[in-house]
């Protein structure tokens, strides 16, 4: 869907997944013998803001740090990977046999800061719940403090989603978290170059999660509209009937729901997005390019359910289930322009901005 100026419409679109992607990725024997100012002119070439002194020292430390943990183990490294559709940048992810391993670096920290520890485990949930070839992947997540003087002494017990609590650890204590975890996993070997293409697909957990979260709540609490309960079902009746003419027929649909500020367009994108959150129907997702939108959205509904379940959950963990259903468009678009192929979402609701639409007879 498209929203052109104040304007809401809705794209019915359909076709194979988009890739992912990582500034450099490469086989370990082979990052081994490259000399690091290589693989940093690399990582500065695919880096598409000005590269500060700060960024190209942390790089620099992170080469070295995994030359030295890396030696004689199997597999790939992808830097700087990008988790699709998320914004989810992550420092390093070592594919070695069935396991990955995101690593997020903090140089020149000496403690393991607990929103350091909370960002290196949502990263990992972001892969198990949003990247199809890391679904059935067990997942060992490691928070380096390059100047810490303790480390955990073992990994944690993996959650029932098979991603692990991270393991925290300083430089020197890397390569030994690395071979504990290898040690430690088992199932079918991942295949790299797979792994590295493979498409943003929210799991069914994630959605099913999503879909009753948003269900015990009121979004008229946090999005205000001054137009009357009949024309906003009115509405959202028109555009779903599109929606479902332009599926049985095989259609391309656009739709443009226009209206003063406070008219409830916000209001009638949430509900068409949520509703068709499951698997089997025509997969829908709410995005804007009103960044604080998104994080007004998606942080209302992530305290309201923290209230709920009585701060017996992460934060992080509790965000997850809002991501599915309310993202941002620039990241949309990133995507988008890296790959011909249609977007995993059927339906999009998009704000403030305008979109190709390439539907098939699965719409």
């Amino acid at each position: 869907m498209l929203y052109a100026s104040r304007a809401l419409s809705f794209l019915a679109m359909t076709g194979p997944p988009v890739r992912v992607s990582a500034y450099y990725s490469v086989p370990v024997d082979r990052f081994l013998t490259t000399e690091p100012y290589h693989v940093l002119g690399a990582l500065a070439s695919a880096h598409s803001h000005d590269l500060d002194v700060e960024q190209r020292q942390a790089w620099e430390e992170e080469l070295l740090l995994l030359k030295e943990a890396l030696t004689a183990l199997t597999g790939t490294l992808f830097l700087e990977f990008d988790v699709p559709r998320l914004g989810s940048r992550i420092d390093a992810v070592l594919i070695c046999g069935p396991a990955v391993f995101p690593i997020e670096f903090k140089c020149g920290e000496s403690h393991h800061r607990l929103a350091d520890y909370n960002q290196a485990w949502d990263y990992a949930l972001d892969l198990k719940n949003f990247h199809a070839g890391s679904h059935e992947a067990p997942i060992f997540p490691i928070l380096v403090a390059t100047q810490a003087q303790v480390a955990d002494d073992a990994w944690q017990a993996a959650y029932p989603d098979g991603v692990r609590p991270p393991y925290r650890c300083s430089a020197r204590h890397l390569r030994r978290a690395l071979l504990e975890g290898v040690a430690q996993s088992s199932g079918r070997e991942i295949d790299a170059d797979a792994w590295g293409s493979s498409p943003y697909q929210p799991t069914p957990t994630i959605i099913e999660a999503a879909r009753e979260l948003y269900a015990r709540h009121s979004v008229e609490a946090i999005s205000r509209h001054d137009a009357g309960a009949r024309n906003l079902r009115l509405t959202s009746v028109a555009v779903e009937e599109i929606i479902e003419r332009a599926r049985g027929n095989s259609e391309k649909a656009i739709v443009f729901v226009t209206g003063v500020p406070g008219a409830g367009k916000t209001l009638v994108g949430l509900n068409v997005a949520t509703r068709r959150r499951t698997l089997g129907e025509a997969r829908a997702v709410y995005l804007s390019g009103n960044g604080p939108l998104v994080a007004v959205l998606q942080e209302a509904l992530t305290r309201d359910e923290l209230a709920r379940v009585g701060n017996t959950e992460r934060k992080g963990a509790v965000r997850q289930r809002v991501k599915p259903f309310i993202q941002n468009v620039h990241h949309f678009r990133d995507e988008s322009v890296r790959t011909t192929s249609a977007p995993y979402d059927h339906v999009v609701n998009l704000r403030r901005g305008a979109a190709r639409v390439d539907t098939g007879k699965d719409v």
